[in-house]
């Protein structure tokens, strides 16, 4: 650490009676050696010493941190993001597809090239504003600014930013279209519409809430008990294989409901085409292959052209799944239960989408806390 001594010449076992004061002796952080003199007496002369040692003990900490601040700091914010992209281990593959969407035609443009250090919340409220002028939609928006804030936090966690540069911003916000439904009558006549194939989808994703691309991943050994169909993998649009479920690891899966008539489907068309390791849709020319998006988006563009069955205006193939969450909510059931069984990431996104299904207002809620009271 160092030491302390005197310049007059008397003994050591005299300097407590000494009158001249005490002097120091240490190396600099830069391994120069150092004399500081004029210390009253030995306590002050190691407080000094001891002052010293903690500076350098800190200086040396504070290295590492200070190399990682110029070096990051100083990158651009391109280059930061494709790091930091690299480490989303996490994601499925098209959760990857859809951020490098975002990266190319929306944060790269406008940020690719700004050097990390540079960013605090006037840059971020500009990046808001320039998609705005540009007409991304507000779920873009909402998106862009999701990954931006997660890329500059991660940054900051490496202390390149002070404070959180995206503190006070305004996040856009996203209020997603109301669901077009259709009706139970309607719902009847679209099931049967197309071939056994399709009907088996709008079943499963009526009755159970299923995505397209789980629906089209259906597995007779997913029947977990007669009421209750397990949801673990789906038909990937991007790689047009099996893979995880939206927002989910490898291995992981949720229970849903399973009604009785949706139950009777999966039995009555595994029977009638049989199943390849428990599958049942395949690939038409391929039955080794997984049954793939477009087949029933094609049926349902015919369908809605032909012009047969009645259709809600507006209504998307997704509005199958909708019935499903509308049917529950109408019902009485939990929105936290339809939100888990839907897989929502948070039950945020299924209060947008349904809060207008939710029976009940202020006024019913009153009349029936009243007659609780007075019971």
């Amino acid at each position: 650490m160092g030491s302390f001594f005197k310049e007059c010449g008397h003994p050591q076992s005299r300097w407590a009676k000494c009158p001249h004061p005490y002097a120091i002796r240490y190396r600099s952080a830069a391994g120069k050696q150092v004399e500081e003199s004029g210390f009253a007496n030995k306590d002050l002369a190691i407080e000094r010493l001891t002052e010293v040692y903690k500076e350098k003990k800190t200086a040396k900490q504070g290295q590492p941190r200070a190399e990682r601040i110029r070096r990051y700091g100083a990158m651009r914010f391109a280059d930061y993001a494709e790091e930091w992209k690299a480490g989303q281990r996490h994601l499925a593959v098209q959760s990857v597809k859809h951020l490098d969407s975002l990266l190319e035609h929306h944060l790269y443009p406008a940020l690719g090239s700004r050097r990390m250090n540079s960013f605090d919340h006037k840059v971020v409220d500009g990046f808001i504003r320039t998609m705005e002028r540009n007409g991304a939609g507000l779920a873009t928006q909402s998106n862009a600014f999701d990954k931006l804030r997660a890329i500059l936090l991660d940054a900051q966690r490496l202390g390149i930013f002070p404070e959180n540069p995206v503190a006070g911003v305004k996040a856009p916000q996203y209020d997603p279209a109301r669901a077009v439904i259709p009706s139970s009558e309607q719902l009847r006549g679209i099931r049967t519409a197309g071939d056994d194939a399709f009907m088996l989808i709008v079943d499963l994703m009526s009755g159970c809430g299923l995505r397209n691309g789980e629906a089209a991943a259906v597995n007779l050994d997913n029947i977990v008990a007669d009421d209750v169909y397990r949801v673990s993998e789906q038909v990937i649009m991007a790689t047009r294989q099996y893979g995880p479920l939206k927002h989910r690891k490898p291995g992981e899966y949720r229970d849903v409901p399973l009604p009785v008539r949706v139950r009777e489907t999966i039995e009555w068309y595994a029977e009638k085409h049989g199943t390849v390791d428990g599958y049942l849709l395949r690939q038409a020319t391929d039955p080794s292959r997984p049954y793939q998006h477009y087949a029933m988006d094609n049926q349902w563009r015919r369908i809605r052209a032909a012009g047969t069955v009645d259709v809600p205006e507006g209504m998307v193939l997704y509005g199958n799944r909708h019935f499903f969450a509308s049917n529950c909510l109408s019902n009485g059931i939990p929105i936290t239960d339809v939100a888990e069984w839907m897989g929502h990431r948070s039950i945020d996104v299924t209060f947008k989408i349904y809060r207008h299904l939710m029976p009940g207002s202020i006024s019913s809620a009153a009349q029936f806390l009243n007659a609780g009271l007075a019971a």
